[in-house]
């Protein structure tokens, strides 16, 4: 996948996201982990977006890092939506899939880097 690729695929999650959020409900829990989700799933491509734009192999590393944190915190985020009841688990299967996916992704790509760096 090129970083191009990677950019509008992040900026997608990121929509997807939004759009999620505005159809939780207004409850206070809704609100909460809506706020929650919104920040971190918004955050993944404004970090990866950011880490293309690193000054230094490690500077790349943390941002990239940074990444798998928000996409990590993403998953758990739409668990939570889902064990609270407030989205059925079928209708965030898609984008529970796309953020593992993307976490696959930034994990796969942190590992080559440390051991370049270490060399």
């Amino acid at each position: 996948m090129t970083k191009i690729e990677m950019l509008q695929r992040t900026q997608d999650f990121a929509l997807r996201v939004i759009h999620l959020v505005e159809a939780l409900p207004a409850s206070s829990t809704g609100t909460i982990l809506g706020r929650q989700l919104l920040r971190c799933g918004t955050s993944v491509g404004a970090n990866y977006r950011a880490a293309c734009r690193a000054k230094s192999k490690a500077d790349i590393i943390n941002k990239l890092k940074i990444v798998e944190e928000e996409c990590d915190e993403s998953i758990y985020g739409m668990e939570l939506i889902v064990a609270a009841k407030l989205v059925a688990k079928a209708k965030l299967r898609l984008l529970a899939q796309e953020a593992n996916e993307i976490l696959s992704i930034i994990v796969a790509a942190i590992r080559p880097s440390r051991v370049n760096r270490k060399s």
